[in-house]
C-alpha cells in the first residue's frame, strides 16, 4: 500500500485502485468535498506526475480519454482546487508524494496499460438521485430524466415555460461551463431537437443560466456528470448526435427512432397550456423574444405538456 495523507486530501494506492479522499478541512472547495471519495482503477490511469514546486508540490493523475464521465462533462474547465485529480503535497512529504507517484507508474508498466481512449466509462460518476440548487434553478436528475425548477430570478420567458422535464432517451449531451465569477457559466441539456438551435443560456428553457455564487453554480457539474455517465459513450456518437452538420452520405447516419404520436395534455393542465402560450405571446409583441426564439420556446412549451 502506498499512501500519502495531506490537508488537501489523501492518495492510496493498493496495485489495482488508486482511492482519492478529499480532506476535511475548509480549504478544500466544496466540489471536492461533495463529490466524496473517487476510486480510480488503475486501467483507468495514463500517468501521474509530481510537480515540485518552491513552497509545495502537487501531485498530479492523468486519465485516458473517455474513461471519466467527470472529464467528459466538464471538458477540463473543472478550477485547479476543484479538481479531484490533483493534490496539494507539503514539502515536508515529497518524498512520500514521489514514491506513490513511482509505485502507480511502476504499476502501470507491469500491467501494460495502453494509453488509448477508452470504449467506455471507466469511473461511475456520483450516484443518483441528485440535486442541485443554482441561481438560475433547482436541476435534479434521478437517473432517468432531468428537471428543472426556475427561480424567481430567472428570466421571465424561461418562467413563463414552467418546469422544463427532459428524459434521458431524449438527450444527446450536457454542456457546461463553469461560472468563474468574472464570467458567467451554463449548463445546457442538448437534445435530438435543439441540437442545432440553441438560444442564449439566459433563455434557453434548456439551459441554467449560472451568474450567482461560484462555489454553488459549480455543484452543477455533479448533475452533468451524473447525465453524461448514463448517455451513449463518445465513441458510440454519430455526427448528428454530436452537433455536427449531416455528412453527404446520411445513411451512413444511425436512423433516429421514431417517436411515439403525441399524447393529448390532460385536462387540468389546459388552463396552464394556454396561459403560458398568451404570455409568450406577450413577450414577443413585446420585442423580448425574437421570431426563432417565439419558436423553439414556444415548441418547449408544447412538448413539455
Amino acid at each position: 500500500m502506498a499512501e500519502i495523507i495531506q490537508r488537501d486530501g489523501t492518495w492510496a494506492f493498493d496495485g489495482s485502485t488508486v482511492r482519492i479522499t478529499p480532506g476535511l478541512h475548509r480549504s478544500v472547495p466544496l466540489f471536492r468535498q461533495t463529490y466524496g471519495e473517487v476510486a480510480v482503477p488503475l486501467e483507468a490511469i495514463a500517468g501521474v506526475v509530481f510537480e515540485p514546486e518552491r513552497k509545495r508540490g502537487r501531485l498530479r493523475m492523468r486519465l485516458r480519454e473517455g474513461a471519466d464521465p467527470l472529464l467528459q462533462a466538464t471538458g477540463g474547465r473543472l478550477p485547479d482546487p476543484a479538481d479531484p485529480y490533483r493534490l496539494l503535497v507539503d514539502l515536508d512529504r515529497v518524498g512520500v508524494a514521489e514514491y506513490v507517484a513511482e509505485e502507480i507508474r511502476q504499476a502501470l508498466l507491469l500491467d501494460q496499460i495502453p494509453k488509448e481512449p477508452t470504449k467506455a466509462y471507466l469511473l461511475p460518476g456520483p450516484p443518483v438521485p441528485v440535486s442541485v440548487r443554482s441561481s438560475d434553478g433547482t436541476v435534479s436528475f434521478d437517473g432517468t430524466q432531468v428537471r428543472i425548477d426556475w427561480s424567481d430570478t430567472s428570466d421571465r420567458v424561461k418562467r413563463a415555460t414552467g418546469p422544463r422535464i427532459v428524459t434521458i432517451g431524449d438527450l444527446v449531451e450536457v454542456e457546461w461551463l463553469p461560472n468563474s465569477g468574472y464570467e458567467d457559466g451554463f449548463m445546457r441539456f442538448v437534445t435530438r431537437e435543439t441540437v442545432f438551435s440553441k438560444l442564449p443560456p439566459e433563455k434557453d428553457p434548456y439551459a441554467l443560466d449560472l451568474w450567482g455564487s461560484a462555489r454553488r453554480d459549480l455543484l452543477t457539474a455533479l448533475v452533468a456528470t451524473a447525465v453524461t455517465a448514463r448517455l451513449p459513450h463518445p465513441s458510440t456518437r454519430t455526427a448528428v448526435e454530436e452537433g455536427e452538420p449531416p455528412t453527404r452520405h446520411p445513411r451512413h447516419l444511425t436512423p433516429r427512432p421514431r417517436r411515439a404520436p403525441a399524447v393529448p395534455p390532460p385536462a387540468d393542465h389546459h388552463d396552464v397550456l394556454l396561459r403560458r402560450l398568451r404570455e409568450l405571446g406577450e413577450l414577443h409583441r413585446d420585442g423580448v423574444l425574437t421570431d426563432e426564439e417565439f419558436a423553439m420556446t414556444k415548441a418547449a412549451v408544447l412538448r413539455g405538456f
